[in-house]
């Protein structure tokens, strides 16, 4: 008897009488069928190709500000107002006769009141009046508030002698023509009472009905509340164990052939970037989202930009490739002139995208001598050797009195971020400290304009948590057959004197 051919015999194999590889006499294996179809080992890069470069976006607000704990669920701040008194929204009225009048629109008190504050200017008082182009300087004879006067809700009459010109409208200020003013100084005659009495002389009687004639400073409050922020990333048991061909390789450092490392580290990476762009897109809930912030909880917070677009400055459309060299210096002299109006900080820092940074390049490149026939300034001599690498780039300059240091700010460049919009051009951010006073130090300290406050106590610190759940990777928390890693933060940023930042904007 002999074996079978068929049936039950478990394998055959066909020689062949060529020594090759066929299907028909090796094993193969295919992942997708189950058999071996490829049995020669293919050349493997075992490391990913870093096709992006350095992914991470955070490090901004380490260059310009700081960190600093808070115990509270709002953190409150005063700012100064202005020392001189002046008035931009008056009104000449009555301005042909000889004692003219100005209407003047008084702001409502910074209090949180809501009522109007009294006017500033006083008796006795000088002042300058101005449309812009014709000027009048005058002496106030009377002043009439809102509240004093019955002259209706924020609206003084103020009733003035002209100085150098026999009516306001001789000087070049027809009636209801807007204007503004400010004071200058006052003058008293001989053996008269103070700015400080009331008296039965009208001109000396500082306000009709009230002896009270002192100014008395009042600070604005800003405030901003921490917003919470997680991230999660899970990892089963099995999945840990598991060993992978291609190499892990990330920003931070991690390593090894266990590919959940790799994505454990990624949403760590991308937690850390949330927690600079909340504090610089981060947004207030207004009308429309009080509902939300009402049923979830979620009143939003002031980011960089809302802070900058509420109470900083805006301004549009830089000049750029429109219009380089002395068309961009144009637009950039402009906004020094507005940074003139403000704090005058003299060092400030400009984080810019892309195009703009290079607008900058031109801008100051067309102040050589090669670009332009008068007011040449050469920016460097060099012997033209073959060895020598020219720089186009800038990474400061002077202009006027103030210096500026100018960066890319990978933000606005990144595909996945800014990168996808061309609404930010940049921002123009003062270098240097404020004092303030910390509550927790119990007195006054210097800090960055601009800064991050995060909450912490004794008990807990919440500037950024991350722990582990479930029975795998050293977490032995429940029965959980996989790894949870949780990551939390509860922050804030402070953007105080925004006066003195601009937000570079474009519109087109």
């Amino acid at each position: 008897m002999g074996f079978a051919t068929s049936g039950s015999f478990p394998a055959s194999l066909s020689p062949s009488q060529l020594q090759v590889t066929l299907t028909s006499n090796y094993l193969t294996f295919d992942g997708a069928t189950g058999s071996f179809a490829q049995q020669y080992l293919p050349e493997l890069y075992e490391a990913e190709v870093e096709r992006y470069g350095n992914r991470t976006l955070n490090g901004f607000l380490r260059m310009v500000g700081a960190e600093m704990p808070m115990t509270s669920d709002q953190v409150i701040w005063s700012e100064q107002n202005r020392l001189h008194v002046s008035y931009d929204t008056a009104v000449v009225t009555n301005g042909a006769i000889a004692s003219g009048t100005i209407t003047v629109t008084i702001p409502d008190a910074t209090d949180g009141t809501g009522t109007s504050a009294e006017c500033a200017i006083r008796k006795r008082q000088t002042i300058v009046i101005s449309d812009g182009l014709n000027t009048v300087k005058a002496y106030v004879t009377d002043v009439g508030s809102s509240s004093k006067g019955g002259l209706g809700a924020n609206t003084a009459v103020v009733t003035c002698q002209t100085y150098q010109v026999g009516t306001m409208n001789a000087g070049g200020l027809p009636d209801t023509t807007a204007i503004k003013v400010f004071v200058y100084g006052s003058e008293f005659g001989k053996g008269t009472n103070g700015m400080d009495f009331a008296s039965a002389d009208a001109l000396q009687d500082n306000v009709a009905t009230s002896g009270v004639t002192a100014i008395e400073p009042v600070l604005t409050q800003f405030s901003n509340k921490p917003i919470i922020i997680k991230d999660f990333y899970e990892v089963s048991g099995s999945d840990t164990a598991q060993i992978g061909w291609v190499e892990v390789a990330t920003e931070d450092g991690a390593s090894g052939y266990l590919w959940y490392l790799k994505s454990e580290s990624e949403t760590r990476m991308r937690f850390e970037d949330y927690l600079e762009m909340a504090m610089v897109e981060g947004e207030l809930n207004g009308a429309a989202g009080a509902v939300a912030a009402a049923t979830l909880g979620t009143p939003g917070t002031e980011g960089l930009f809302a802070a900058i677009r509420t109470r900083g400055n805006v301004y549009n459309d830089f000049a750029g490739a429109a219009a380089p060299g002395s068309g961009a210096m144009g637009d950039f002299d402009t906004i020094l002139k507005q940074l003139d109006k403000q704090g005058a900080i003299e060092e400030n820092m400009l984080f810019l995208s892309r195009a703009t940074a290079l607008d900058f390049d031109d801008m100051i490149a067309a102040m050589n001598g090669n670009y332009m026939s008068t007011a040449a300034a050469s920016y460097g001599l060099f012997d033209n050797e073959a060895e020598m690498a020219l720089n186009f780039g800038f990474s400061g300059f002077r202009r006027g009195s103030y210096d500026f240091y100018k960066t890319d700010w990978k933000y606005l460049n990144d595909a996945s971020t800014r990168g996808l919009t061309s609404d930010i051009d940049g921002v123009l951010i003062p270098a240097g400290t404020t004092t303030v006073y910390d509550q927790m130090l119990g007195s006054n300290i210097r800090r960055p304009f601009l800064h991050t406050r995060y909450r912490a106590s004794e008990a807990d610190d919440r500037r950024y948590k991350s722990w582990l759940n479930g029975s795998v990777g050293g977490a032995y928390t429940s029965g959980l057959d996989a790894m949870q890693i949780h990551f939390l933060s509860e922050r804030c940023l402070v953007t105080q004197a925004a006066n003195n930042f601009v937000l570079m904007k474009s519109t087109v």
